[in-house]
């Protein structure tokens, strides 16, 4: 058989395999969002509302180490059409999934400097990779 006769078939069975994976990338915004049920080499993309110009930040308390890997550090992005300076806007991580296992993804909101002062808010998001 020539390798052209090959090509067709092979080529159906890599679309069919493709067809069948879930999606690669999984997106979290809010704490209803969780649990979250996931593939091993998913990535995990995490939206929080932020405002750093308040001196609140988001910090990572467990960020699910056994299961996740950080791909990128915390990028904020305000909404350009806010044009209000300390406007709110949001906070975005990127993980991937690299272990089957279960792990929990935590974040607490609050100013850095004042660790006696309570989190005003807090995230938590448990995460079970397959």
């Amino acid at each position: 058989m020539s390798p052209t006769r090959l090509l067709l078939p092979l080529s159906l069975a890599l679309l069919a395999a493709c067809a069948s994976q879930p999606r690669q990338n999984v997106t979290v915004s809010k704490q209803s969002d969780c649990p979250m049920q996931l593939k091993t080499g998913q990535n995990l993309i995490l939206t929080l509302p932020s405002n750093p110009t308040t001196g609140y930040r988001w910090a990572i308390q467990d960020s699910a180490g056994g299961v996740l890997r950080r791909l990128s550090p915390e990028v904020y992005s305000n909404p350009e059409d806010a044009g209000l300076v300390g406007s709110a806007g949001q906070s975005t991580w990127r993980f991937q999934t690299f272990a089957a296992g279960k792990g929990r993804l935590r974040l607490t909101y609050s100013q850095p400097w004042a660790p006696e002062v309570p989190a005003v808010e807090a995230f938590d998001c448990a995460i079970s990779v397959n």
